[in-house]
């Protein structure tokens, strides 16, 4: 059926900034999630409403995905022009299925081809929208097919939460093992600070936090960094490409390769064939890296462990790699686990403004002076071994909870569509 046989423009006015006081203003994301917009003024133009169950799109992105279904928390919207909204008839369509076989592949596909204008800021209009065809099985059998769906996003997402419970747990686990128990719970009371930096530097959360957590009664002798390894070695960041190096070129490591506490050697910058390597920097198989800047607050000071890394590779000069002394008295994957200690992450917080916008700097002495408990090297591997396991269970599990993701979709749109997407996925 064409859509516009089984839906309808909405365009109902919002006047003025009164309209709009009475309204939500709204954004439809690429995943056909739909939510409201941190924005107090009107908008200049044009405003139109829309409300739960009305299927809004962007003009722009509707393409890549960004078609939702106003949710039943949000009883009247309002829009820019740029996003049209339907009414489906309820008779024929029940709401779920409207919004799931808007972003089907096959739909999509029929949507792009619809899409007008330069490169770039190619646009779907309201018209072109409604001329498009979509399959349409009784109201029973859309609920059907939405069920099973739906049944296997929720697997999906109870895999993914047993995986953060997993990992959860073997890091409570290991800071257990050090002599740090759980957080205690915050007190519900205003909190008086001595100094105004700490406005600054500190959330209300933060400086509640401090003024509760006591002294850990730790189970292994306290240390500093500096007492473990010989030095913190700085990279290099020379002008690079975008793109990233093929595996004949030199690179070097964006941030991005560590701070997520993975190491990842997709992520860096060609070198240019006119600048020389300097091979002193390259990254090799059990380097521990520390990123030293970020805009994000909670990324400075991650750390990741090089199990292995293609050749080629330098750090960069926002990256530390720690020089291990010899015999070093620390695992190096346990340096990697001791950072994200809750007292050392706050140890390091406390060098910088967590609520500035600007990057977020860690200095080498700052870091050389984290204090954490050091047990002895076998310790150390039985720890780090029980939180690898875990970490290598909990990935299984993600794979695992993507693979249902991609299964719904694949076997709702196979429900909707038929042999033609059987056929289309074959030749593929």
């Amino acid at each position: 059926m064409p859509l516009r046989d089984i839906m309808s423009p909405r365009r109902e006015p919002v006047l003025g900034a009164a309209g709009y006081a009475d309204c939500s203003p709204i954004t439809v994301h690429l995943n056909g999630g739909i939510s409201v917009r941190d924005r107090e003024a009107s908008y200049k133009g044009s405003m139109f409403a829309a409300y739960p169950g009305d299927v809004v799109f962007s003009k722009i992105d509707a393409r890549s995905g960004a078609i939702g279904v106003v949710p039943e928390t949000i009883t009247k919207a309002v829009v820019t022009p740029e996003f049209p909204v339907f009414v489906p008839d309820p008779d024929v369509l029940d709401g779920r299925f409207v919004q799931r076989v808007l972003r089907t592949g096959h739909f999509l596909d029929a949507l792009r081809a619809k899409a007008t204008g330069t490169s770039g800021r190619k646009r779907i209009t309201p018209e072109a929208f409604l001329d498009l065809r979509v399959p349409l099985p009784a109201i029973a059998e859309q609920q059907r097919m939405v069920n099973a769906f739906d049944g296997l996003l929720a697997d999906a997402s109870l895999l993914a939460a047993d995986a953060d419970k997993m990992e959860a747990d073997a890091m409570a686990a290991f800071e257990a093992a050090l002599g740090y128990g759980p957080p205690p719970a915050l007190p519900d009371r205003r909190v008086f600070v001595a100094h105004f930096k700490d406005l600054d530097r500190w959330s209300h959360e933060a400086i509640l936090r401090r003024s509760v957590d006591g002294a850990a009664t730790v189970a292994h002798p306290l240390v500093k960094l500096g007492d473990v390894v010989r030095d913190l070695a700085n990279g290099w960041s020379p002008r690079c490409h975008e793109h990233p190096a093929s595996p004949a070129e030199w690179g070097v490591l964006k941030v991005s390769a560590v701070s997520s506490g993975i190491y990842r050697d997709a992520a860096n910058k060609a070198l240019p064939s006119a600048l020389a390597p300097r091979p002193a920097l390259e990254t090799r198989a059990g380097d521990v890296l520390i990123a030293r800047a970020s805009g994000d607050a909670r990324l400075v000071g991650a750390a990741a462990y090089v199990d292995v890394t293609r050749d080629k590779l330098m750090v960069c000069d926002k990256i530390f790699r720690v020089v291990f002394r010899e015999p070093s008295p620390i695992f190096p994957q346990f340096v990697v686990s001791v950072l994200r200690l809750r007292s050392v992450r706050a140890q390091i917080e406390a060098e910088f403004s967590t609520e500035s916008g600007m990057m977020k700097n860690v200095s080498k002495p700052a870091l050389m002076s984290l204090t954490f408990p050091l047990p002895p090297l076998s310790v150390q591997r039985d720890l780090v071994s029980a939180l690898n396991a875990a970490r290598t269970k909990a990935a299984e599990m993600r794979r695992d909870a993507a693979g249902l993701r991609s299964r719904a979709a694949a076997e709702f749109e196979v429900a909707v569509y038929g042999e033609e997407v059987e056929q289309a996925a074959a030749v593929a």
